[in-house]
């Protein structure tokens, strides 16, 4: 009995050895799989007991089950795509299974499954899918807001629309202006030179007529291109001019400026010309502003024609002095608007807080889809289903949304099989097979002993 339990033995070490090295195959063909996660072998004694006594068990057969390492991370490496990402710490994309089409329309299955693969890239009908075939998941976000507009995952479908323009609403000005200004009739050995004292100095408007005095009397403020509404540019130019002091300035002001836009490039005679910013600027002896607004609305502010409408100029507390400048000029350091043109689609790329943008050539990115990430209770315990995915069982639990892994965009992770590792454990497998084979020839020929006695 003994002899032939030896075989059986055996046999079933053969068996387990057998199912090991399809483990370590299958690990070594997946070296370069992205997201792959290798498959370990446990192996588990087999005790055959003879009335209970201890004494009278002998060493118990072996079998192999399979044991999964979904916890351990391949490394991350960067890649070229913009949409590629892997997963930094615990988490899983939420994914679908594509079933099929209707009337050339993609049908997908209902059932999440998950995975760590994040080849994602667009395709045709404008779905992010991953090298697999599985096509990721996501929660959409209002443009407006950038908050997501419901709580249940969808799949992530992208259009290739352009994005309207947007109209100018503030114009951020940051500027010095020079305590003396060198204008055009400016002298240094005639007080008061530098000053505008013409007979349009400091009115709401000024006409052709007067713009080459104004010309000769202020200094350039520099220029920005706005928008309209329908994100049509257009060149918006200033010009200061350094006026006297008006009565009922607020104490404290010694100097005060007047600034302008250029309104009507083309306009003749007693025609509007130049525009007022609509205040007179005060400053203190340092150079600060006195008692002057930093931030106003500049009403209707139209330019050659086009009506851009209120526009808010925005200086901020200190974004407006009065400095002595060598050249004596102005020092323009922020002149910026937060008007758009239309712009068409370029490309999509993952954000820093994971979620999907896309860029459009107006400069403009907008954040379309939350990229959520699941975990588990149980990891070792989801079930293997081809190319890198993995589906929920009951030993799992169900996926848990709020992992507290992050995503890394232009990244993959990459298989967490070790090579040298595999081999090892290849080396060890077939010594013992060999091994095991060597026991059954042993039996083999200690039965045949047996039977030689008959004879």
């Amino acid at each position: 009995m003994g002899i032939l339990s030896a075989i059986s033995k055996s046999v079933g070490g053969l068996n387990a050895q057998s199912f090991a090295l399809e483990n370590i195959s299958g690990n070594i063909a997946n070296t370069q799989t992205v997201g792959y996660k290798r498959t370990e072998t446990n192996f588990q004694t087999l005790v055959q007991s003879e009335g209970g006594r201890v004494s009278a068990q002998a060493s118990g057969g072996v079998m192999a089950s399979a044991r999964a390492t979904n916890d351990i991370a391949g490394s991350i490496e960067r890649d070229d795509s913009e949409t590629s990402m892997a997963i930094q710490g615990d988490g899983y994309f939420v994914i679908r299974e594509k079933t099929g089409e209707v009337d050339t329309t993609a049908t997908f299955s209902t059932e999440n499954v998950y995975t760590r693969r994040g080849d994602f890239t667009l395709d045709k009908d404008g779905y992010m899918v991953n090298g697999s075939g599985y096509y990721l998941a996501g929660l959409e976000l209002d443009p407006s807001t950038g908050s997501a507009v419901g709580d249940a995952v969808e799949l992530i479908k992208i259009d290739n629309d352009g994005i309207g323009a947007e109209v100018t609403s503030e114009i951020d000005y940051k500027i010095n202006l020079p305590s003396y200004p060198l204008t055009a009739n400016a002298d240094e050995d005639i007080e008061g030179s530098e000053l505008w004292t013409g007979t349009e100095a400091g009115n709401a408007t000024i006409t052709a007529d007067s713009s080459d005095e104004f010309l000769e009397n202020s200094v350039s403020g520099g220029a920005v291109t706005v928008y309209d509404a329908n994100g049509t540019p257009v060149n918006v130019q200033f010009r200061w001019a350094k006026v006297e002091v008006p009565a009922g300035a607020p104490a404290g002001t010694t100097d005060s400026w007047v600034g302008y836009y250029l309104s009507d490039s083309t306009a003749t005679g007693t025609d509007e010309m130049w525009t007022s910013l609509g205040q007179t600027y005060n400053f203190s002896e340092d150079g600060t502003i006195n008692g002057s607004a930093t931030e106003y609305t500049i009403s209707n502010l139209t330019v050659n024609g086009n009506a851009l409408g209120d526009i808010t100029m925005n200086h901020t507390a200190t974004g407006i002095t009065q400095y002595d400048d060598s050249n004596g000029v102005t020092k323009v350091t922020t002149l910026t608007q937060d008007g758009l043109p239309a712009g068409d689609f370029v490309d999509l790329s993952i954000s820093s807080e994971g979620k999907l943008v896309a860029n459009y050539s107006n400069g403009k990115s907008v954040a379309l889809y939350e990229i959520p990430l699941v975990n588990f209770a149980g990891d070792s315990a989801l079930r293997h289903l081809d190319g890198e995915a993995f589906s929920a069982t009951k030993e799992s639990g169900p996926a848990v949304y709020g992992a507290s892994g992050s995503i890394v965009g232009q990244s993959l992770e990459s298989s967490n099989v070790d090579l040298s590792d595999e081999f090892t454990k290849l080396i060890v497998t077939q010594q013992a097979f060999s091994a095991n084979s060597r026991a059954i020839t042993t039996a083999n020929d200690m039965l045949s002993e047996v039977l030689n006695i008959v004879r």
